[in-house]
């Protein structure tokens, strides 16, 4: 009995510094994300066979309920509840979990995120200075962001270190939870404690890569689909004087466009698109309208062919701004009034690819030349935060230090050093 007795002291002082009890130990805390609804999704990952913990929206009981159940690659299940965006106390397993602003004033972008083990292109995991994102979200997380969007990219060690590479010696790969828990959950821990998400899907996470962590795990839609899909249905998240329209580019083709599946993409669009309110932004991976980098690649190429086809003729005129990442660096691209800004922010674990084509005024996109452009490859993450007349923006790098400022109002995107 002195031993039950001690037992229930120990839980009740870990519960009040915040901490997981027993078999959570070594499991990520709860976190809360924008659903496709438009409500808080309140998740948190269980052992399999273990209970859906408690959850509590400003005292009122939320139903948590299993996504999917655990099999061979994922031993964990995640559980999920809804709660109204205005809640204002929301607990998970009697953890303090993030609640939205009334008014979001201050964004946290990051993207493409992971380690990179593919083939010969290899990072070294274990190495902080190599792969910074812990560094990363721990940087962004001090800076109280009232939302946190994740441009898409999460899970990129998709083949085994090699032999005699102690930088990353001992790392997992696959689509499985152990590679989802190094290359997300861990680093981002602090993060994730620190407001609501957006999550946006990358390519890695489309159907022949990490589409099944993905969908366990982040996929803001509020059930897990049978089968995988090339393409979610876009949603708009209307947040405190914000509104995001959330296109899934995962599957979009980059360098040609397949007829076959361009009918699906202008019809999401084209729904996304209907009843948007003035200053609306799209979050999506793939650019609309960005040079392509890296080597190897053609001076003239750009991205995403299939975003760019799936655009035209549609009624844009609603959005001022494309957030995206994919290109692995930091990237501006102001059109004019005649086409919404975008901006790339890609520099968040990987920078495998060279900042070779300079982002510069004059460079034709899609029948439309840049007039104001900048571009730098550094690790970092940006900061938006809102001003009387749009909103500024800063590029941080891993000490903190600024790396470059942008004003953003209306389609008028300026960047620079």
């Amino acid at each position: 009995m002195r031993n039950l007795w001690r037992l229930a002291a120990a839980a009740g002082l870990l519960l009040s510094f915040g901490l997981r009890p027993g078999y959570a130990a070594d499991l990520p805390d709860p976190w809360v994300e924008l659903d496709a609804d438009g409500v808080l999704a309140l998740r948190v990952v269980v052992p399999a066979g273990a209970k859906c913990p408690a959850a509590l929206a400003d005292g009122v009981a939320v139903a948590m309920q299993p996504r999917t159940s655990a099999d061979s690659r994922f031993s964990i299940v995640v559980c999920e509840g809804h709660a109204p965006p205005a809640s204002a106390r929301l607990t998970v397993d009697d953890i303090a979990v993030p609640s939205l602003a009334p008014q979001i004033q201050r964004i946290a972008v990051i993207g493409d995120t992971g380690c990179r083990l593919k083939g010969r292109v290899v990072q070294d995991c274990n190495d902080p200075l190599s792969w910074p994102f812990s560094t990363v979200a721990r940087r962004a997380a001090a800076r109280k962001p009232d939302l946190v969007i994740h441009v898409g990219d999460y899970h990129y060690r998709e083949s085994a270190c090699p032999a005699g590479r102690p930088g990353c010696a001992g790392t997992p790969f696959g689509d499985n939870w152990p590679v989802w828990k190094l290359d997300f959950f861990d680093p981002a821990a602090p993060l994730l404690a620190a407001a609501p998400w957006v999550f946006a899907r990358g390519n890695h996470e489309d159907c022949h890569r990490a589409a099944s962590g993905w969908f366990r795990l982040l996929d803001p839609h509020p059930a897990m689909p049978a089968a995988c899909p090339d393409l979610t249905e876009p949603f708009a998240l209307r947040l405190g004087g914000l509104t995001l329209l959330m296109f899934d580019s995962a599957a979009a083709d980059d360098d040609a466009v397949q007829p076959a599946s361009l009918p699906a993409y202008s019809g999401a669009l084209s729904r996304l698109l209907a009843g948007a309110p003035p200053q609306s932004w799209i979050v999506t991976h793939r650019p609309f309208w960005a040079l392509n980098q890296g080597l190897g690649i053609p001076f003239s190429r750009t991205v995403n062919a299939t975003e760019q086809a799936a655009s035209r003729g549609q009624p844009l005129a609603a959005v001022d701004l494309v957030l995206s990442g994919h290109v692995h660096d930091f990237a501006s691209y102001g059109f004019g009034p005649e086409r919404p800004a975008q901006l790339v922010v890609g520099d968040g674990g990987d920078l495998t690819d060279a900042l070779l084509q300079p982002v510069v005024p004059g460079r034709v996109i899609d029948g439309m030349p840049i007039v104001k452009g900048f571009g730098l490859q550094r690790f970092g993450y940006f900061i938006f935060e809102r001003a009387e007349d749009g909103w500024s923006g800063t590029l941080f790098g891993l000490d903190d230090a600024v790396l470059a400022q942008c004003r953003l109002r209306g389609r008028d995107l300026d960047c620079g050093q």
